[in-house]
C-alpha cells in the first residue's frame, strides 16, 4: 500500500531558494544571460528571473525545460549549490530533498547523495490518481537515460508516439529526447522509482 504520509515536501521557501541558487549557479557557469537561457529553454525571461529570486513556484514542465537547456538532469536542480556532499557518499532519509509539482500534484524525492561524481541518480515518485504530466523537451546536449520501475500501482508512459502501460514490478528503459507524458489512469496513487544516468552528447 502506498504510504502518502511518508513522502512529505520540503517547506516551499527553503526549496525555492535551493532551486533559485542552483539555476543561477548553472547559468553563470555557462555564461548565459537571462535572455540567452530564455531563448534556449523556451521559458520566458520574466519567469526565469522570478525563479532565480525564489519568487515563483515553477512546475515540473518548466524545470525540465531549464534543466535541458542548462545541460543537467531535472533532479540536479534540487541539489542546491555545488558543494561537498553532506554526509559524503550517504544520503540520509531526512536530508533527501522532496518537492511537489504545483500543477499535477506529483511528488518526487531525490534519493541519491548530492554532488557525488557518479553518472546516475535515483528518484522516488508518488503520482496522484488521474494525474498527468507532459514534458515537451526534445533533443538536448546531454544524453539522459532513464529506467522507470513501478513499485505500486500503474502508470501510462508515452514516449514520442509509443505508449507503455506499466503495472507493479514492470520496468521501462528510455532515453529522454522526445516529448514524454506520464499519466496515472487509475483511482489510486502510483509509486515508482526512476534511475537516471547521463552522458555528455556531441550534439549542438
Amino acid at each position: 500500500m502506498v504510504d502518502t504520509q511518508s513522502i512529505m515536501t520540503d517547506t516551499a521557501p527553503g526549496l525555492h531558494r535551493r532551486i533559485a541558487g542552483r539555476v543561477r549557479e548553472l547559468r553563470a557557469a555557462r555564461s548565459l544571460s537571462l535572455d540567452a537561457l530564455a531563448g534556449k529553454s523556451g521559458v520566458s525571461r520574466s519567469m526565469i528571473s522570478l525563479i532565480e529570486r525564489a519568487e515563483s513556484s515553477p512546475t515540473a514542465v518548466v524545470l525540465e525545460k531549464l534543466a535541458a537547456a542548462l545541460g543537467v538532469t531535472l533532479p540536479s536542480l534540487f541539489d542546491g549549490l555545488t558543494m561537498p556532499a553532506k554526509g559524503g557518499p550517504v544520503a540520509r532519509r531526512k536530508d533527501q530533498p522532496q518537492w511537489q509539482d504545483p500543477e499535477s500534484g506529483y511528488r518526487r524525492r531525490n534519493v541519491s547523495p548530492p554532488n557525488v561524481p557518479q553518472p546516475m541518480q535515483i528518484v522516488d515518485v508518488l503520482f496522484p490518481p488521474r494525474g498527468r504530466v507532459a514534458f515537451e523537451t526534445g533533443e538536448r546536449d546531454l544524453h539522459v537515460y532513464q529506467q522507470v520501475w513501478v513499485l505500486e500501482g500503474a502508470i501510462d508512459i508515452t514516449v514520442g508516439t509509443e505508449r507503455h502501460r506499466l503495472r507493479e514490478g514492470d520496468c521501462l528503459a528510455m532515453e529522454l529526447g522526445r516529448p514524454t507524458v506520464f499519466h496515472n489512469p487509475t483511482r489510486k496513487p502510483t509509486r515508482y522509482a526512476v534511475v537516471i544516468a547521463s552522458v555528455t552528447s556531441s550534439r549542438r
